[in-house]
């Protein structure tokens, strides 16, 4: 009898959260296994933050480095998210990997990455996309495609074969969560939700499991 045969009563709990106390310990192991069984983009996030008005806006970006400090992307300060950031520094990002049947959503206040580690992460950019940084006015209007091309070869005839400086409105932001929830589909959408909670970022987690 598989599992799509058996009463709901006996679904056996998913394997995934078994001794889970440490959610950055369990997010390891479930992106090792996202980069084994995703065909594109593994670390790609959805980030949520919201305006100034309060209306929530959503956009997708790759995770870059993730460790017990959080969740670290990069971007444009001078972007829409870069702004809405900078007023309210609280944000939400969900991870689904469809392959997996798996999701994980994070919630926490945001806060800036250190120079040292937005130039580490910026000089292992390939040239172009360092270029690119430079020339793109990320969020703002363009008035045409023709005019995007033409601030990509002024940097380009800039820099030449020269290194590419990390612009100043270029760098890193970290989610720091106060809460991380693994959620695991089960058959009969009896799906697994397991939640850590903390107050803030130096306190211990607590663990909850959430009805689906």
């Amino acid at each position: 009898m598989n599992d799509s045969e058996k009463p709901f009563y006996q679904v056996e709990p998913a394997p995934a959260f078994t001794d889970a106390r440490d959610p950055f310990v369990l997010f390891a192991a479930w992106m090792a296994e996202a980069e084994k069984s995703e065909i594109n983009d593994p670390n790609a996030v959805t980030v949520a933050t919201v305006d100034e008005a309060g209306m929530p806006d959503a956009r997708m970006v790759l995770l870059k480095g993730v460790d017990a400090q959080g969740f670290v992307f990069y971007t444009n300060l001078e972007s829409a998210k870069g702004r809405e950031l900078a007023a309210v520094s609280r944000a939400a990002m969900v991870f689904h990997w469809k392959s997996l049947r798996r999701q994980v959503r994070v919630r926490g206040p945001v806060e800036h990455v250190s120079a040292r580690e937005a130039d580490d992460y910026f000089a292992s950019r390939a040239k172009g996309s360092q270029i690119g940084a430079w020339a793109s006015k990320q969020s703002r209007p363009l008035e045409s495609r023709f005019a995007l091309q033409k601030r990509v070869a002024k940097y380009a005839a800039k820099f030449g074969l020269s290194r590419v400086p990390r612009p100043p409105h270029w760098s890193g932001l970290r989610v720091c969560p106060l809460t991380i929830e693994f959620w695991h589909d089960r058959p009969f959408r009896l799906h697994e939700r397991l939640v850590f909670r903390r107050d803030n970022k130096d306190e211990a987690w607590r663990t909850e499991r959430l009805y689906p």
